[in-house]
């Protein structure tokens, strides 16, 4: 059976809910559940998703709510099997390092989403956790090319628990959650820590479309947050929903289970957009290294040997298709920026 057949079959007929599902990468899940016959819920506040990502939803399908208002949540909670938690308050590097405080809201949103999928039935919560998770000392020297792997990140281990940032304790924190009402037995769990998805439906406060929107704007001397050699696994996004699927389907008899969805494959910011560069026909004079910027870690990309064993599977679009894909989308859109000035307010934002 190949992948997509098991997804198929998996959920056909069943009773879905997304909590941000109009969001970028929540909205290319309900996509393929609608793909696959599964019966679709979503619950968004619209704060940064969009109508337009989900067309295909009868609006008595859309629960507009914010999960971080528990009365709200708890009242207007759709019984669904499964439940896939991706709402957050989130954003690009620049949201989350300026604004840990908005950041730390996702606490009550797990707390809240959890006590409600417990009290309507759900059988399984996917919860989308974050690569951020992982301690930052094993981040931190770009040209040993480590691959973070599930075991070294947790609440057990002394050293384990060194999150990266707000944004990653939240998630941490979100996993420790889904792991101790799984425990209690209120349903079964599972974390998806989530490596740098990129592609179609993104905003412009995240690096990937932040690189591909300064590159149709021409703008020289090119800016780069860092200094450019920084490692990520760009992981396009319809990997990242195959990963989220596969992960509701697991069938072990652990309550609990937190597992990569990302690439093994490291790239450096420069070897991105020099891709984007290539495919577009535009190269700039100069590069701007903006070293004060915040740039996160300085190495990241996934150990899949956990996920190959469970689900003979791991994210596989190569990097220049992905790119090719966005940039199709991308450069389709008539609401982007068409000023430097535009995209710079871009940045900080959700």
């Amino acid at each position: 059976m190949t992948v997509e057949d098991r997804i198929t079959e998996s959920y056909r007929d069943r009773t879905v809910l997304v909590t941000g599902g109009a969001s970028f990468i929540g909205s290319h899940l309900v996509d393929r559940l609608l793909d696959a016959g599964a019966e679709v819920y979503i619950i968004d506040d619209f704060s940064s998703g969009r109508r337009e990502n989900v067309p295909l939803l009868a609006e008595e399908r859309i629960v507009e709510i914010d999960l971080a208002n528990r009365e709200a949540t708890l009242g207007r909670f759709p019984e669904c099997e499964y439940v896939f938690h991706l709402a957050a308050v989130h954003g690009g590097r620049g949201f989350i390092d300026t604004f840990p405080d908005q950041v730390l809201v996702n606490l009550a949103i797990d707390n809240n989403v959890y006590t409600a999928a417990a009290g309507v039935g759900s059988r399984h919560v996917i919860h989308a956790s974050s690569a951020c998770v992982y301690p930052t000392t094993l981040q931190a020297d770009a040209s040993s090319r480590h691959l973070l792997a599930e075991s070294e990140a947790g609440f057990l281990v002394p050293g384990q628990a060194f999150a990266d940032g707000a944004y990653g304790w939240a998630k941490l924190m979100g996993e420790y959650q889904a792991w101790q009402f799984a425990l209690q037995s209120r349903f079964r769990a599972s974390s998806a820590r989530i490596f740098t998805a990129y592609g179609e439906r993104e905003n412009e406060s995240h690096a990937a479309i932040a690189l591909i929107a300064k590159a149709l704007l021409r703008v020289d001397p090119y800016p780069i947050w860092g200094d450019g050699m920084q490692t990520r696994n760009f992981t396009y996004v319809a990997d990242t929903v195959r990963g989220l699927l596969l992960l509701g389907t697991r069938d072990e008899e652990e309550p609990f289970r937190a597992v990569n969805v990302g690439s093994s494959k490291h790239h450096t910011v420069k070897e991105f957009i020099e891709t984007v560069f290539g495919q577009i026909g535009w190269t700039p004079n100069d590069l701007e290294l903006q070293t004060w910027r915040p740039v996160g870690v300085s190495s990241r990309a996934s150990d899949n040997t956990l996920t190959r064993s469970l689900f003979d599977w791991e994210p596989e679009t190569p990097l220049p298709e992905g790119i090719q894909r966005t940039l199709a989308w991308y450069t389709d859109r008539d609401d982007r920026p068409t000023t430097a000035d535009q995209l710079e307010e871009l940045l900080l934002a959700r």
